[in-house]
């Protein structure tokens, strides 16, 4: 009896109670789909919305627990991982609603279709939470794996089968370069692979930093730069983002990259806290180079889809001002950040999916005039595109003040300069697109637009997709008034997670006693 309840409470399986609804959500819609086959199409992903609810639900009740280890410290499930993983089930929750109507009109699987996102949702969420060298990895592939194959899931479409061909093998080659990096953390560390004891043994009598430990570091932010698509390991990002299925970029754009900044921080505070500054120089290099070539070559852009990516790969620079900075307003500006870059940008991409359904295109000069035939899609699209690029009183401007002010803070001062100009070159390719919808000569309109067809919101899976545009619309625009719970939570998940807490007081001796900084008044 003592040994049962000795290995459950070294398990406690509680902590992954959200992954398990998800899990048994995953079954319970392959098994619907296997008995009942189409005709389950029109409930199953009302079924996995419900689940994943629960989910969000049993992420909610794990606040403040106070027993966070489970599986003998291979899973960890403090509030800074809770909220990562609340950021995936709402990316996958979001996604859902705008998938329905966009998988049906193409005629394959729904059902599977949802399997599948559910299992990256899966990966991605015990990513968030992964304390170990062997759990990281298999996350990481259970994520990457499941992305492979929804990018090419239209399998008629020769450009979903090249982009899934691409992401694959550039892929694969990430894949294996961050496990060549962690294969050199287990071994330089004596053969442990829990990232608190590979951070204790690191630690050399002498205090010498080893060649090998700046090679292992390399590699791996090498790998994870992949996964937030940072330049320049961002060769994937604008064929995967224009060839793939559209509610699949939304989520890579969203959910993937959430786990990918989550993976980041965890591993790189813990394993590589011996190495703070070195971590911190090359995370310097990469925001600057996101933020300019993502921003700038967005301007060239004529496809929205292209424009979004090179637009995704800008936004990650300025999420990395908030990890470079390495303080508690760094950590929880990120946060919130990436909780309402969540809205905002699945917002814009649920805008994309209903012009590209309604006119079968998705290029910027089809956008022209469209105020005259759609203005419920002409208002929500602009509202989403002018906050991803920081226009007051939405919620991007908040955002970025946010962040640009804890880099401020931590003395950044050139990268947070960088960042404003960046960010004032994003503005202009996002205002264009707006002023393109809001044309009012007749003459302006473009070919696609005057043959728009008739809006109807009764035809299957529009009315889901409907509910996801308007839900992110309204966040987008409420959650920048009522910015200060968000950042309160945001803050709240940083500073009652121990990991952070050493890695800030270590960032501030390295940096000369740096003051701390609140933003959560």
């Amino acid at each position: 009896m003592d040994f049962s309840s000795n290995i459950a409470s070294q398990l406690n399986a509680g902590t992954i109670l959200p992954e398990g609804i998800v899990i048994i959500t995953l079954m319970f819609i392959l098994i619907a789909d296997l008995i009942g086959g189409r005709n389950t199409r029109t409930w199953l992903p009302y079924a996995a919305i419900a689940g994943l609810l629960a989910a969000l639900f049993a992420l909610y009740t794990a606040w403040d627990t106070p027993s966070t280890i489970g599986f003998l410290g291979s899973f960890n499930g403090d509030n800074l991982s809770i909220i990562f993983r609340a950021i995936v089930a709402l990316s996958t929750l979001v996604t859902i609603l705008m998938s329905v109507r966009y998988v049906e009109q193409t005629g394959t699987s729904l059902a599977e279709f949802i399997a599948i996102l559910l299992t990256a949702t899966l990966g991605a969420m015990f990513l968030c939470g992964a304390n170990e060298l062997v759990m990281i990895f298999i996350s990481l592939e259970m994520l990457s794996i499941s992305s492979y194959l929804m990018t090419g899931y239209m399998k008629r479409d020769p450009r979903s089968n090249e982009a899934a061909l691409k992401y694959l093998l550039i892929g694969a080659s990430s894949s294996a370069i961050f496990l060549y990096g962690t294969s050199l953390l287990y071994g330089l560390s004596g053969g442990e692979t829990i990232l608190s004891e590979i951070s204790t043994n690191l630690v050399t009598a002498d205090g010498v930093k080893s060649l090998g430990l700046a090679i292992s570091l390399v590699f791996v932010i090498a790998g994870i730069a992949f996964k937030i698509s940072a330049v320049p390991f961002h060769q994937w990002t604008p064929d995967v983002y224009e060839g793939s299925p559209t509610p699949v970029v939304a989520f890579l754009s969203v959910g993937s990259k959430a786990a990918g900044f989550a993976l980041a921080i965890r591993l790189l505070v813990t394993a590589f806290a011996s190495i703070v500054d070195e971590w911190h120089l090359i995370f310097t290099a990469l925001a600057i180079l996101s933020m300019v070539l993502g921003n700038v070559v967005a301007l060239a852009q004529t496809s929205m889809k292209r424009m979004l990516a090179y637009s995704s790969i800008g936004q990650a620079g300025f999420v990395m001002i908030g990890l470079t900075a390495g303080t508690d307003a760094g950590y929880s500006s990120m946060i919130f950040y990436l909780l309402i870059y969540l809205f905002m940008n699945l917002g814009a991409f649920s805008g994309v999916i209903l012009f590209s359904l309604r006119t079968g295109t998705d290029q910027i000069s089809e956008y022209a005039g469209l105020y005259q035939k759609d203005p419920l899609l002409t208002l929500g699209l602009s509202l989403c595109l002018l906050s991803l690029g920081g226009i007051p009183p939405l919620a991007g401007f908040f955002g970025k003040i946010y962040l640009f002010w804890a880099g401020w803070q931590a003395e950044l001062y050139g990268l947070v300069l960088l960042a404003l100009v960046t960010s004032v070159v994003s503005i202009y390719y996002y205002i264009r697109v707006v002023k393109m919808m809001v044309v009012k000569e007749p003459h302006e309109m473009s070919d696609a637009v005057k043959n728009y067809p008739e809006i109807r919101w009764d035809l299957p899976g529009m009315r889901p997709l409907q509910v996801g545009l308007v839900l992110s619309v309204i966040a987008t625009s409420l959650a920048g008034i009522l910015s200060n719970p968000l950042f309160t939570l945001a803050n709240d998940s940083v500073t009652s997670t121990p990991i952070l807490q050493s890695s800030i007081i270590n960032t501030r001796i390295s940096q000369a006693e740096i003051p701390p900084i609140t933003l959560n008044q």
